[in-house]
C-alpha cells in the first residue's frame, strides 16, 4: 500500500496517537517526539545513547511505544536517578582574592547519609567536578554540556544536559531539570555518575574521611 498523506482526524485519530516509535523506527523518531511534545532538544550523542534505549525496550516487549512512553523510560534513565548519590543543594561564592576562582559547597546523600563536598575552579561546575575527583576519588572530567529552557518566564524550566569522561575511553550522560540553570547541572553532573556506577564504569565512591558528614 502507497503511503498518503492523511489527516489523523479524517480517521478518528490525533497525532499523539499516531505517531509512535517501534523497534524499526530510528533514533530521529525518538529525539522528534521528545521535542516535539516536551521541548526536550536532546544532543546528537544523547539522542544516539537514548535510542539504544527504547531499541532494547521495544526489541523486548515487541511494542510500539507512545511520546508518554518515551518520556517515563527518559525521567526513570537519566532524570529520576538518585542512588548512590542524590543532589541536595549547594552555595557558591567568587574567592575574594580571584574572582575566575569559584568556591562551591555541595550537599548530597551517600548511600542515606547527607555529605557536604567542597572544591574550587572556573565556575561551579568545574568546582563541583573537582570535589567528585578530590573527596570520592572518581574519574571524571566534563566531555560535553548543552543547556535550553523550556518553557517561558517565571514558569521556564533550565534543562541540562552533561556527558562525563570516565577514565580514558568511557563516556556516560546525565539530564537535570530545574528552574535554575546551576542547579540543573549539577543534577546532571550527579545524574552522570549514578548511571556510571549503575553501569560499572566506576566503583561507589566513598566520601566519608575527606569531607563533612552530617546525618538525614
Amino acid at each position: 500500500m502507497p503511503y498518503l498523506p492523511i489527516d489523523p482526524a479524517d480517521v478518528g485519530r490525533t497525532y499523539d496517537a499516531v505517531i509512535r516509535v517501534n523497534s524499526q523506527s530510528g533514533k530521529g523518531g525518538v529525539a522528534y517526539l521528545l521535542e516535539r511534545e516536551y521541548g526536550l532538544s536532546l544532543p546528537r550523542l544523547l539522542q544516539i545513547e537514548f535510542s539504544q534505549v527504547i531499541q532494547r525496550i521495544a526489541d523486548a516487549t515487541g511494542k510500539e511505544l507512545s511520546a508518554a512512553e518515551i518520556r517515563a523510560v527518559f525521567d526513570r534513565e537519566y532524570v529520576s536517578v538518585a542512588e548512590p548519590l542524590r543532589y541536595l543543594d549547594h552555595r557558591a561564592q567568587h574567592n575574594a582574592d580571584d574572582g575566575r576562582v569559584e568556591q562551591l559547597a555541595a550537599r548530597l546523600v551517600v548511600d542515606g547519609v547527607e555529605r557536604t563536598l567542597e572544591g574550587a575552579g572556573n565556575g561551579p561546575v568545574d568546582a563541583f567536578v573537582r570535589a567528585l575527583r578530590h573527596a570520592g576519588g572518581l574519574d571524571v572530567h566534563v566531555q560535553n554540556y548543552h543547556e535550553h529552557s523550556v518553557g517561558a518566564g517565571e514558569d521556564a524550566t533550565a534543562v541540562s544536559y552533561v556527558q562525563l569522561r570516565i577514565g580514558a575511553d568511557r563516556s556516560v550522560y546525565g539530564v537535570g531539570l530545574d528552574p535554575n540553570i546551576v542547579t540543573a547541572t549539577l543534577k546532571a553532573v550527579v545524574s552522570a555518575v549514578d548511571r556510571a556506577i549503575a553501569q560499572d564504569f566506576l566503583e561507589k565512591p566513598d566520601f566519608a574521611p575527606r569531607c563533612a558528614t552530617a546525618s538525614v
